[in-house]
C-alpha cells in the first residue's frame, strides 16, 4: 500500500462553502479543497481528521460506526444546518490510533458518542462530496501544547503507510476580529511567511520552530488562541520530510496557508 501525504488545511468559516458567496471570497479555497483527492498517490483507505473544534484531556478519538453531525457554529440560514455528509466511521481505525498514541506515552481513548464537527464534515464535503471514504476524528489534547501535538502525529506516523490520509483542519490565520480588517493584512503575511519557512524546514529544524510559533512575529496577532494552528503540528509531526506549502490566499484580507507533508 502507497504511504499517504499529510496535510494541514484551512476548513474556511462555517459552512462558508455551501452558501452564496457574491464576492468569492471562498473561491479558491474550495478550489483548492476540490483538488486534494488528485494530489494523493491512490485514494485513501481512510481519513484521520484533527480538528481545531474537538478538545480533550488527553487524545480522542470517534468510535461511531455511523457519527452524526455536529452544526456547531451558529446564525447561519437554516438549509446550512440540514447539509449531509454520511462518510461511515471506522472503529479499527480509531482504536489502532489511540493504540499507537497510548504507547508513545500519551492519554488516549475512543469517544462512541460523538460526532463529526464542522472542522471535519465541511470540508471534506467539499473535498469527497461523495463521503464514500471512512473518516475517523482525532481531539486536540487541552493542555495545547504545540511539542506534544508534534509528538502525537510522530507516534501516528505508521498510519499512513497504511494508507490513511492524516488531516490537520484548522485555519493558519484565526484571529476572528482580524479577518475583513484591512489593518491585518500585514502582520497576517508577515507570520505566513514565518510560518511557510518553518513548515518547509527539514522536520528537525520545523519541529524545534513550531514548537515555539507564539515567540513568532505577529504569532499571537494571528492566534489569540493556538486551536486552529495545533492541527499543523500533528500534520507536521506525522512526517520526516520537509512540507511543501500547496495553497495560499487573501482571504477576507488575511494570508492563508495549506501544507503537504510527504
Amino acid at each position: 500500500m502507497t504511504r499517504q501525504p499529510s496535510f494541514y488545511i484551512p476548513h474556511g468559516g462555517g459552512p462558508c462553502f455551501f452558501m452564496p458567496d457574491p464576492q468569492g471570497n471562498w473561491t479558491s479555497m474550495a478550489e483548492f479543497l476540490r483538488s486534494l483527492p488528485a494530489r494523493l498517490p491512490e485514494p485513501p483507505k481512510a481519513i484521520l481528521v484533527v480538528s481545531g473544534h474537538w478538545e480533550t484531556e488527553g487524545f480522542a478519538f470517534t468510535g461511531a460506526e455511523t457519527p452524526a453531525l455536529l452544526f456547531d457554529y451558529y446564525g447561519f440560514p437554516q438549509h446550512t444546518y440540514e447539509l449531509r455528509f454520511d462518510a461511515p466511521g471506522a472503529p479499527d481505525l480509531a482504536s489502532e490510533a489511540a493504540r499507537l498514541l497510548r504507547e508513545a506515552g500519551f492519554a488516549a481513548g475512543l469517544d462512541s458518542q460523538r460526532g463529526y464537527d464542522h472542522g471535519v464534515f465541511v470540508p471534506l464535503k467539499v473535498s469527497w462530496p461523495e463521503a464514500e471514504v471512512p473518516v475517523v476524528e482525532m481531539s486536540l489534547d487541552r493542555s495545547l501544547d504545540p511539542a506534544l501535538h508534534l509528538a502525537a502525529g510522530k507516534a501516528l506516523a505508521p498510519l499512513r503507510d497504511q494508507g490513511v490520509l492524516i488531516l490537520g483542519s484548522g485555519m493558519s490565520f484565526h484571529n476572528m476580529r482580524g479577518y475583513g480588517n484591512p489593518a491585518s493584512t500585514a502582520p497576517s503575511q508577515t507570520f505566513d511567511a514565518w510560518l511557510t519557512a518553518a513548515a518547509t524546514s527539514d522536520a528537525e529544524a520545523r519541529a524545534a520552530a513550531l514548537a515555539r510559533w507564539a515567540e513568532a512575529p505577529a504569532g499571537r496577532f494571528s492566534h489569540p488562541r493556538e486551536e486552529h494552528l495545533l492541527p499543523l503540528m500533528v500534520a507536521a509531526g506525522a512526517s520526516d520530510e520537509a512540507g511543501e506549502k500547496v495553497y495560499s490566499d487573501l482571504v477576507l484580507g488575511t494570508a492563508i496557508s495549506a501544507f503537504q507533508f510527504n
